[in-house]
């Protein structure tokens, strides 16, 4: 991750594991600013229309493939939770961003919680999506009411 402060990593003072370098909530910050765009992306390639044809395909091969690992491998890209940790591990590798560690093991929670973060935030929009799709419904039931009793 970027270096925001000038400040060098201080000795804890019991344990002996060094102290962060960037404050915490800091941290939190970039976690949820790092979601987003790992969610838009892992959201877009296995929901949306513009990539339906590589994603049908990839269902299908995730039927038919004659191998377990090529139908696992397939699989990674129809299952949103699934590819959100391949999507977060570009955007660590990218930002170099880690969490209450320095090194692999920052890294490691980093990846860990910038994809259950992620998973939430579509889950939110998923939410979402149907909620505006129900009352779409909704209105369109309610239009079709008027317009019959207009007609009788």
């Amino acid at each position: 991750m970027l270096r925001l402060y000038n400040s060098q990593p201080r000795h804890a003072s019991n344990q002996g594991m060094p102290a962060l370098p960037i404050p915490l909530a800091v941290q939190l910050v970039w976690l949820l600013m790092l979601a987003i765009p790992v969610a838009c992306v892992a959201w877009t390639i296995t929901h949306e229309e513009v990539f339906r044809e590589p994603r049908e395909y990839c269902q299908r091969q995730t039927r038919q493939a004659r191998t377990l690992s090529r139908r696992k491998f397939f699989y990674l890209y129809t299952c949103e939770y699934c590819f959100s940790h391949y999507i977060a591990a570009l955007f660590l590798i990218i930002t170099r961003f880690h969490m209450l560690y320095t090194g692999w093991r920052g890294y490691l929670v980093s990846l860990f919680a910038l994809v259950w973060v992620a998973n939430q935030y579509m889950s939110i929009y998923n939410r979402l999506r149907l909620d505006i799709k129900h009352e779409h419904l909704e209105i369109a039931a309610k239009q079709d009411d008027v317009e019959q009793h207009k007609a009788a």
